[in-house]
């Protein structure tokens, strides 16, 4: 089970919050549809990989669409939000019955372990 994936160069991983960005076709021009939402699960091998992105819409209900990676109206990924260092699952499943403040947990426990990190390589480096 991965953990994390490369799409054209951006690499992001289960529990980041992203923007999947696709090009779509109305009559004769090109529109670009964002859906933002935190990646709840890769899944596939190489040339059938998937994402399921979820988000949190109207009224509170969640929204969440699969994504195949070799989708030739995919345009581009963007991360908002790396979570994927306080990811202790592969699956986020959990997370559908649990408040967004809940889920911010995630990015805090992210956001601990890259401070605690930076601290550990800093005294390191003072040390030579």
């Amino acid at each position: 089970m991965a953990l994390t994936i490369t799409f054209k160069d951006v690499e992001f991983g289960v529990g980041d919050k992203v923007c999947v960005v696709q090009k779509i076709k109305d009559g004769e021009k090109f529109r670009e549809a964002f859906f933002e939402g935190m990646v709840l699960k890769i899944k596939g091998r190489a040339p059938g990989k998937t994402i399921t992105v979820r988000k949190i819409g109207e009224a509170g209900i969640g929204i969440e669409r699969i994504f195949p990676l070799e989708l030739p109206s995919l345009d581009r990924i963007i991360v908002v939000k790396n979570g994927v260092e306080g990811v202790r699952r592969a699956k986020l499943y959990y997370t559908r019955t649990k408040s967004p403040t809940e889920v911010e947990m995630i990015f805090k426990r992210a956001a601990k372990r890259n401070a605690a990190k930076t601290s550990t390589v800093k005294k390191r480096s003072s040390k030579k």
